[in-house]
């Protein structure tokens, strides 16, 4: 069995083989994978996107789930009690947790796998999701230029991971104060959309929309991005802040495509962790 805390948990040639996973599974195969298996998850009642295909994920593979909300984690009792009684009984557990310190512990203690499927500082399955969307549309993504629009928050930290396994460039575009450590950073999205090709954004705190107006992404500003370049926006996104509704209505849109992979690559997490 093998755990999936952090995206950097996997070497790159784990990741290939996790994506022969997921087409076997877009194959139809592995359906009985999880036949008589229970999944334990602990999710907030306001994820949509995580929770829908990890639920619907385990239903197609046989499985079942029980869920909590994650709260139910921040009790006094220790999360290694927690564990100990959960490895009698499930067979996988999914964990949304601000954070990664109650997920770690949980694996601490696991005799089954744990994957964290979102904390305040990373969010592994979601980009997993979006780089192995990008390996169907583009020829070679490691060979992209890639810029991030946002704070240096889950989704910036995980693409920065993303980065550094896999050896593109990445560069942020964001207002004074909110860099990622070790990214070159610009304050104006005119300057840094020139020769990008992947342009990725996550929603904005309230408090930073003032400081972030010259790092809209528009349409006319990616018009300026390299020829076939792709817009591909964590969501939710928010038109009108970190992009504008012109782009969205764009071709340069790519969210809806990449998230319809979100089913089959979580799917195929829960089967390699189950199955290494």
């Amino acid at each position: 069995m093998k755990n999936l805390i952090k995206l950097t948990d996997l070497s790159v040639g784990e990741i290939e083989k996790l994506y022969t996973l997921v087409d076997g599974i877009k194959a139809g195969e592995y359906r009985d994978l999880l036949k008589d298996k229970t999944v334990v998850l602990f999710f907030p009642e306001s994820s949509i996107r995580t929770r829908v295909t990890f639920e619907k994920g385990v239903r197609l593979l046989g499985g079942q789930t029980i869920l909590f909300p994650p709260e139910t984690l921040d009790k006094r009792e220790d999360p290694a009690d927690v564990m100990g009684y959960l490895n009698n009984w499930a067979d996988l557990v999914i964990v949304r947790h601000k954070k990664i310190e109650v997920i770690e512990a949980l694996a601490e203690s696991a005799h089954v796998p744990v994957i964290n499927a979102m904390t305040s500082i990373n969010h592994p399955c979601e980009i997993l999701t979006d780089l192995y969307a990008l390996s169907k549309i583009r020829k070679d993504f490691k060979k992209d230029n890639f810029l991030f629009v946002g704070t240096d928050g889950n989704i910036g930290r995980t693409w920065a991971e993303a980065s550094a396994l896999f050896g593109f460039s990445l560069e942020q575009c964001c207002a004074k104060g909110y860099e990622l450590p070790g990214i070159k950073t610009y304050d104006n999205i005119e300057e840094a959309i020139a020769g990008k090709d992947i342009v990725c954004t996550d929603s904005l705190p309230s408090e930073a929309l003032a400081v972030f107006e010259k790092c809209r992404v528009t349409k006319e500003i990616m018009d300026k991005a390299n020829d076939g370049a792709i817009l591909n926006p964590c969501p939710p996104f928010y038109r009108g802040e970190e992009v504008s509704a012109d782009v969205i209505a764009s071709d340069y849109f790519a969210g809806y495509g990449f998230k319809k992979h979100l089913l089959e690559v979580q799917q195929a997490i829960m089967a390699y962790c189950l199955m290494e």
